[in-house]
C-alpha cells in the first residue's frame, strides 16, 4: 500500500515542487494550506503576503494540475494565540521575536501533525531546504545542500517523533534547480518571488502593526548610554531592536546603536558599534536534537537566520537552559531570537536567547 502524505502548500514554488517530487516517488498525496488570518483583519491587501487568498488560489491550481486532493485548514485562532500574541508580547517585554520559528513549531508541525494522525497519514511534507537522515534508529536534522537557502535554523524545535514522520524533498536541491523543475511542469508560480517578510507584517513596520492591532500607542521614553545617562528621547520601546542604527531620530555626533531595552523603565540603551559585541548568551526552552548530549560541547552557533555559524562552546544547565560562549565576540546578540548549534551539517539543538 502506498504511503500517504500531507503536503503543506503555501502557494509558492518550493512547496509546489515538493508536491511534484512526492507524487513522482509514488506517494499518495493531499495538499493543504493553513489559513492563518484574514488579510483585512491585519490591515493588508490581498497580494502582498504568503498565505493570502491569491496564494491559496495558486496552491489549489498546482494541486489540480497534479491531480491531488486539496484542502484549506483554518488555524486562525491558533495562529493568533501562538504567533501574533507572542510576537507582540516579546516586543513589549524588550525582545525581538522570531515568529517564523513559532509558526513552524505550533502550526506547520504541531497542528498539521494532528491532522496527519487524524487522517491516518504517514508523513507531513514541506518545502523547507533541510534534510532528515536516520542513523541507528535516531533521526537527525541536517542542513539543506543549498547553503544559501538552508532553513534548518527555523526547524530546531522539532521532536524525534516529528522528525520520524517528516520529509523535506527539497533538501538535496538548489533553488535554481527547483525553479527549473517548476518551469518544466508549467507551474504558474515557477517565477513567483520568495516571501521575505513576516507574513502578517509585509511592509516590515512592526510598530505600526502592533499599534493598529491593539488599538494603542506606546509612550516615549529615554535613550540612555551604557552608564544610564539620559542622551535623548525614544518614540516607543517597540520601535527598536538590538543593533539598530537607522531610525533613531536623534543626532549624537557619532554612530550609535541599540544595545538593549528595559521594558519596566521604558528605556532604550544605546552604544557604539564596538560596545555591541559580546561573547556569552543564555538560552532557555532548549531543544536537543542529538541523543545524550554531553554537559560541554564544542560546536558552531548561529544567533540569527542570515549569519554564518561561529565557533563556540555550549554548557548544559538545569531546566532546559544552555549557556553558549563564543570563541570570538559576536555583534548584537538579541533577546527573543534563537540560537542554534551545529556540528558540521547536523543541528545539535536550539533555544530562545534571554
Amino acid at each position: 500500500m502506498n504511503k500517504k502524505v500531507i503536503i503543506a502548500m503555501s502557494g509558492g514554488v518550493d512547496s509546489s515542487v515538493a508536491a511534484f517530487l512526492m507524487k513522482e516517488k509514488g506517494y499518495e498525496c493531499i495538499g493543504a494550506t493553513m489559513k492563518l488570518y484574514d488579510n483585512e483583519d491585519i490591515g493588508i491587501s490581498r497580494e502582498k503576503t504568503c498565505c493570502s487568498l491569491d496564494d491559496i488560489d495558486d496552491a489549489r491550481a498546482v494541486a489540480r494540475r497534479l491531480d491531488m486532493p486539496y484542502y484549506v485548514f483554518n488555524f486562525k485562532d491558533e495562529f493568533e494565540e501562538k504567533v501574533i500574541h507572542k510576537f507582540i508580547s516579546t516586543y513589549e517585554n524588550g525582545g525581538t521575536p522570531n515568529p517564523c520559528i513559532d509558526c513552524n513549531r505550533y502550526l506547520k508541525f504541531e497542528k498539521l501533525f494532528q491532522r496527519m494522525y487524524e487522517l491516518g497519514f504517514d508523513y507531513v511534507v514541506t518545502g523547507h531546504y533541510a534534510k532528515v537522515e536516520e542513523e541507528s534508529g535516531w533521526f537527525y536534522l541536517k542542513k539543506g545542500e543549498d547553503v544559501t537557502k538552508d532553513q534548518s535554523y527555523v526547524l530546531y524545535s522539532l521532536t524525534q517523533s516529528q522528525l520520524s514522520h517528516i520529509q523535506f524533498p527539497l533538501g538535496a536541491y538548489s533553488k535554481s534547480e527547483i525553479r527549473e523543475i517548476a518551469q518544466s511542469q508549467n507551474f504558474l508560480n515557477a517565477r513567483k518571488k520568495d516571501s521575505q517578510d513576516i507574513c502578517f507584517v509585509p511592509d516590515g513596520n512592526y510598530a505600526k502593526f502592533i499599534e493598529g492591532y491593539l488599538g494603542k500607542t506606546y509612550p516615549q521614553g529615554d535613550f540612555v548610554d551604557k552608564n544610564g545617562n539620559v542622551i535623548g528621547r525614544h518614540q516607543g520601546i517597540i520601535r527598536y531592536t538590538n543593533g539598530q542604527r537607522k531610525g533613531l531620530g536623534v543626532a549624537f555626533g557619532k554612530p550609535m546603536y541599540v544595545a538593549g531595552k528595559d521594558a519596566e523603565k521604558n528605556t532604550v540603551t544605546l552604544c557604539t558599534n564596538e560596545e555591541l559585541f559580546s561573547d556569552t548568551l543564555l538560552a532557555v526552552d532548549f531543544n536537543w536534537l542529538i541523543p545524550n548530549p554531553s554537559e560541554q560541547i564544542k560546536c558552531k552557533a548561529r544567533v540569527r537566520y542570515n549569519m554564518k555559524e561561529q565557533p563556540a562552546t555550549a554548557y548544559m544547565l538545569e531546566d532546559n537552559k544552555v549557556k553558549v560562549v563564543f570563541d570570538e565576540p559576536q555583534r548584537a546578540i538579541t533577546k527573543g531570537q534563537a540560537v542554534v548549534l551545529y556540528e558540521d551539517d547536523v543541528v545539535l539543538g536550539g533555544g530562545t536567547i534571554v
